[in-house]
């Protein structure tokens, strides 16, 4: 795989970019400052197809800043306005590898009202109809098991901050080196990453097939056998919130 400052590139046309964000790396431009997936992708096109002056990059998705993997990026206008109707058709499918603290059953379905604090940046679950309150869905499937932590393969059915993290936790399944949500330990980084996107070209009408797993070779991902590919997602709705 091709990398351009420390960002991957799985899959790259006139048309679609899908870029592998590494952790701690922000989506987008924030008041931080750091160099971020978007900037580095217009870079990355700037230079590698001579475009003079400004570059359309246009963001489908996005992950949270400690987490890392695939993200897609439209290089049209056109393809960004198709790419966006897939996510909101439910059509543009991602799926996820996390490391819990505890013992994750054998497969659940999460159904919860989720309400983001937007001064402090966290996300809480509520009771149903709380004002502003969104409703968050996933589903996740334990993969193995190993000195208290397990592996899990998680769908998402919405897209919400945080989501995974708030969910999982609330569930009673950390994540490891998740120290907002309760999961972290000093030195930790969080031990969730985007390995799976499935989307339909936004030109040819193919479906396309995107895994990309976590580094092998740090913690807390070495301590298993990671998938070697992910299984066909889900794209109904899935299941509904209560």
């Amino acid at each position: 795989m091709r990398e351009y400052r420390g960002v991957g590139i799985a899959y790259e046309d006139n048309h679609l970019l899908i870029a592998v964000k590494p952790p701690n790396m922000p989506t987008q431009a924030d008041e931080s400052g750091d160099p971020d997936l978007l900037t580095t992708m217009k870079d990355y096109v700037r230079e590698v197809y001579a475009k003079p002056g400004a570059v359309y990059l246009g963001l489908v998705h996005r992950l949270d800043r400690p987490v890392g993997g695939l993200v897609a990026l439209a290089r049209t206008s056109k393809a960004a306005a198709r790419l966006s109707d897939q996510v909101r058709q439910k059509t543009l499918a991602r799926g996820y590898l996390a490391v819990a603290r505890g013992q994750a059953p054998q497969e659940a379905t999460l159904c919860d009202w989720l309400l983001k604090d937007n001064a402090r940046n966290m996300v809480r679950v509520v009771p149903p109809n709380t004002p502003g309150a969104k409703e968050a869905r996933l589903r996740c499937f334990a993969c193995a098991g190993r000195n208290g932590l397990s592996l899990v393969r998680v769908q998402l059915y919405t897209g919400r901050s945080h989501q995974i993290r708030v969910q999982l936790q609330h569930a009673g399944l950390p994540l490891w080196g998740d120290a907002r949500y309760g999961g972290g330990r000093p030195g930790e980084q969080i031990a969730l990453w985007g390995a799976f996107l499935c989307l339909t070209h936004p030109t040819k009408g193919e479906r396309l097939r995107f895994y990309a797993p976590p580094p092998a070779a740090m913690s807390p991902w070495r301590l298993f056998d990671l998938p070697q590919d992910f299984p066909e997602l889900d794209v109904s709705d899935g299941p509904t919130a209560r």
